[in-house]
């Protein structure tokens, strides 16, 4: 089956010209550089976090020399980006398994519901993506032959209802387990009080079997209220079976934590010296620090040794980041039977040596500073851009003039589907610039430049329509008792040209909107506003999202 974008561009070219205005972006650049990514090098180094930005929760798996690894997207829209990677370091997106609006019904979910963190794993040329559609469905899997898809419908697990995070485990005797975070037996002791539990899966039928077993009740030390164990991996080495598990919650106090038992359904032994990773046992005042570790997933090279990927977060302050949970590698060293991914109190570096494989490369970089140019002129969309939700109709089109928006009255902060593309903002210090083309037709009418974190807390630089006169405006909504359609913070009549140019500046705690008119060799920008970000950071708009930059057109009411 096509690819949604591919389907949705041909529907738009073939059909005829829509009543609504239509904005036009010829173009959209990102670029970014952080002090982290002028720490120095040595040659052979790769950089932390491999790939920035909202890619949380971080699923790897390898089959052969390949490695391949999913992250979670929520309500975002086409869902599951799938990558590709030789070597660990470098990263290719190759697709995204939720790329068909008929696979998964997001609704109008907040942005942070929808399918939460996925797994993957590959057993005798399939590969089977497990994952939970919050408030849209349950747990379910998809497979597919083809890591780059198409990924098949959702296969639902009615036996894990109520739990998250589903993971396979294909033991050595041809018998296949599913291990998911679910609710403890009988009632919960405290708040945050979840269990591991367990259970034979059948590959021929997709379906789980027999009893259900807890592994871990609550996590690894029951008396001291242990919160949120979650995201379980099973794995097996010299005879153990190893259960790996994040604990504490994906904020400062996240963590991961490993136990082991001589038979898959337990009884489990917790190791004496967990956690094998966090970053909460480190001065909170540290400079430039990386907190939130957690949600690992181990995994070996071809060579044997052992890696892990997993979460965490960059804040530019206190816990406030705009970035999003990112995904971090590390090398993992065992000693006398345990794993271990960071001794304690000890910060995730920012440079590493790379692993000893022949070294890999991306199209589209997603480590260090960078900048990415994307001119639309492919019959798709790049695979990193997303939508706000299921898509019910078509209403944008790439091509030789860019990327085209018609204008709905949709808009942002109506928990729906408006016209608005976006791309991850991956750097504290960052750049998004982009062309506008659009002639509104009524009061209302709108499109622009928008950096958005969820359905209550956005900015939109852009031109809209203002009684009756065309103006250039940045409205912000900052929070759900905000006005829907946002507030004015600066209104200037629109620069007498048909196309402006519209700028988004990240500087840590600031974003700094201005605009441009075209000519001459050199562009004037003219500051309109800065503001402060922290309303678009996890720590003021909640969820697990993170910040993203991109083109909206909205039509007037």
């Amino acid at each position: 089956m096509r690819n949604l974008f591919a389907a949705i561009a041909a529907l738009l070219l073939a059909a005829p010209a829509a009543a609504q205005p239509v904005a036009t972006f010829p173009w959209f650049s990102y670029s970014g550089r952080d002090a982290s990514d002028d720490v120095p090098a040595k040659p052979g180094d790769y950089r932390n976090p491999i790939l920035k930005g909202f890619y949380p929760d971080p699923s790897v798996t390898r089959v052969g020399d390949d490695f391949y690894l999913v992250h979670s997207t929520f309500s975002w829209f086409p869902g599951i980006p799938v990558f590709h990677s030789r070597d660990l370091v470098h990263w290719t997106q190759i697709g995204n398994a939720i790329d068909r609006p008929n696979q998964l019904d997001f609704k109008q979910l907040g942005l942070s519901r929808g399918v939460f963190a996925p797994s993957i794993q590959a057993k005798d040329g399939l590969f089977y993506i497990l994952n939970t559609c919050v408030d849209c469905g349950g747990n379910f899997l998809i497979t597919a032959r083809n890591p780059a898809g198409p990924w098949s419908d959702p296969v639902w697990l009615p036996d894990l209802e109520g739990g998250i995070d589903p993971s396979l485990f294909f033991d050595d005797d041809g018998r296949s387990w599913m291990v998911n975070n679910g609710a403890p037996e009988g009632k919960p002791l405290y708040e945050g009080h979840r269990a591991i539990w367990v259970q034979e899966f059948d590959r021929k039928t997709l379906k789980t079997f027999g009893p259900r077993t807890v592994l871990v009740n609550g996590g690894i030390d029951l008396s001291k209220k242990p919160i949120w164990i979650e995201g379980p991996h099973i794995f097996r080495k010299d005879g153990w079976y190893y259960l790996s598990c994040a604990e504490g919650g994906t904020a400062e106090g996240h963590s991961q934590v490993i136990l082991r038992s001589k038979s898959v359904t337990g009884p489990y032994v917790a190791w004496e010296g967990n956690p094998i990773l966090t970053q909460r046992d480190l001065p909170r005042d540290r400079a430039n620090p990386i907190t939130s570790a957690g949600h690992a997933q181990l995994v070996t090279t071809p060579d044997g040794k052992w890696w892990a990927t997993f979460l965490a977060v960059r804040p530019y302050a206190g816990d406030f980041y705009t970035t999003g949970r990112e995904t971090f590698l590390l090398p993992v060293s065992w000693r006398e039977g345990w794993p271990r991914i960071l001794p304690p109190a000890t910060p995730i570096p920012w440079t590493h040596a790379r692993p000893a494989l022949p070294q890999g490369t991306a199209p589209v970089p997603t480590a260090g500073g960078f900048s990415v140019h994307d001119d639309f002129g492919r019959a798709k969309l790049p695979p990193y851009w997303m939508m706000l939700r299921n898509p019910r109709s078509a209403w944008y089109r790439t091509g030789a003039t860019g990327l085209a928006l018609t204008a709905r009255a949709v808009g942002l902060g109506d928990n729906g589907n408006p016209s608005f593309l976006a791309r991850r903002q991956q750097h504290m210090n960052a750049v998004a610039e982009t062309v506008l083309q659009f002639a509104p037709e009524k009061d209302g009418d709108r499109a622009g430049l928008v950096a958005l974190q969820n359905d209550d807390y956005w900015f939109f630089l852009g031109v809209k329509r203002v009684g009756g006169r065309d103006m250039l405006v940045l409205d912000q909504r900052d929070g759900p008792s905000s006005p829907r359609l946002g507030k004015t913070l600066s209104l200037i009549a629109r620069p007498a040209a048909t196309a402006l140019h519209l700028r988004v500046e990240t500087q840590g705690r600031h974003y700094v909107f201005s605009y441009a008119v075209p000519g001459g060799r050199h562009l004037a920008w003219h500051q309109l506003v800065t503001v402060d970000t922290d309303s678009l950071t996890t720590k003021v708009a909640g969820g697990f999202v993170g910040s993203v930059f991109g083109v909206f057109a909205g039509r007037g009411e």
